[in-house]
Parts: C-alpha cells; sequence; structure tokens
C-alpha cells in the first residue's frame, strides 16, 4: 500500500490505550487502512506517524472499530474485507480468524487443522492483507516463541506482534489430549 492510497492512518495505540493495556508497554505504532466505497482492501502496520483522517464511511468506520479493539481484545470485527489471497491462503486466514482473543496456535497446529505444513501456513500469515482483524498474530512458533511476523524474523514488526499478544494477554491454546495406544 502506498502513501498516497491510504483512505485513513490510524495511531495507536494511545497512551490512553497502553494505560487499559497493563503489561503490555507502551508500543507506539500506526495502523494504515485502504478502502474503496463498499470494502477494505488493506491493513498495515506502520512506524509511528500522524492519524490522517478517515476520507470515507467505511475508513470511518474501520477506524472506530480498530478504537473498540484497542479498548477491549475480545471485540469482533465486522468489516467488508475485498477478497484476497489464493484458495489456500483464504483457509488458512479462515482457520486464524477462528482462534480467539487472548490465546494461541503454532503454525504446525494451524497446518495440522487444515492439512497442510507449517511453512507454507507462516507463508499464508505473511501474505494476510488484513492483520489484526484476521489475526495471524495469535500463530506462533512450535514452542511458542513468537516466530515471524509479516515475513520478518525481527525489527519494528515483530516488536508489533509482541505487544498485541501482550495486549490480548495471550496463552497457547488447549489441545485436546492425545489417544495413546490403549
Amino acid at each position: 500500500m502506498t502513501e498516497a492510497s491510504r483512505t485513513a492512518v490510524f495511531s495507536a495505540p494511545s497512551a490512553r490505550d497502553t494505560a487499559r493495556c497493563a503489561g503490555a508497554g507502551a508500543m507506539i505504532f500506526s495502523i494504515g487502512i485502504s478502502c474503496n466505497d463498499d470494502e477494505i482492501t488493506a491493513i498495515e502496520y506502520l512506524e509511528p506517524c500522524p492519524e490522517v483522517a478517515p476520507q470515507t464511511p467505511l475508513a470511518k468506520e474501520a477506524m472506530r472499530q480498530l478504537r473498540a479493539w484497542f479498548k477491549d481484545s475480545r471485540f469482533e470485527f465486522g468489516l467488508p474485507l475485498a477478497p484476497a489471497g489464493t484458495h489456500f491462503q483464504r483457509r488458512v486466514w479462515e482457520q486464524i480468524s477462528a482462534i480467539p482473543a487472548g490465546q494461541t496456535m503454532s503454525y504446525g497446529e494451524v497446518a495440522a487443522a487444515i492439512h497442510s505444513g507449517p511453512r507454507a501456513v507462516g507463508n499464508a500469515c505473511g501474505a494476510n492483507p488484513y492483520p489484526i482483524v484476521v489475526p495471524c498474530h495469535r500463530v506462533v512458533a512450535a514452542n511458542h516463541g513468537l516466530g515471524g511476523f509479516a515475513r520478518q524474523r525481527g525489527g519494528f514488526l515483530l516488536d508489533v506482534k509482541k505487544w498485541l499478544l501482550q495486549h490480548e494477554h495471550a496463552k497457547p491454546t488447549p489441545q485436546p489430549p492425545s489417544r495413546g495406544r490403549g
């Protein structure tokens, strides 16, 4: 997404938001939103920058919903997202969207759920055009370390992932016990 194509920029979390997110620290970043009149076409994490007022009613609604999520990470988004990705990527994103706030799954657990491989799941996570709304930050490494984020293995975007997980007070999703041989 280029700066010229952004419909709005949301600076988050604000000092007010970080006060509500005890333990999440004062990570400050911005979120770029692109949309047409009917659908969100992209969301991206940005280095901190000034807010850009929403230019459409949908961009205004997206900002309202993002603010609601920063107040309560259990908030469920209801934004119209433009179709994107391959059939496989959409299967991964659908599985990721089912991970409840405050929980995580490993790349391998997501892969097992859709009968695929962890690396392919990681690649689909990296291609997610709607972070936070499709919460790829809830997918972590097998050892429940951070893993990667947005095709990065360190730096600013991994710091964003860490902040998001802390904001949600994330814990590994309990898995059903495996059945031993009887």
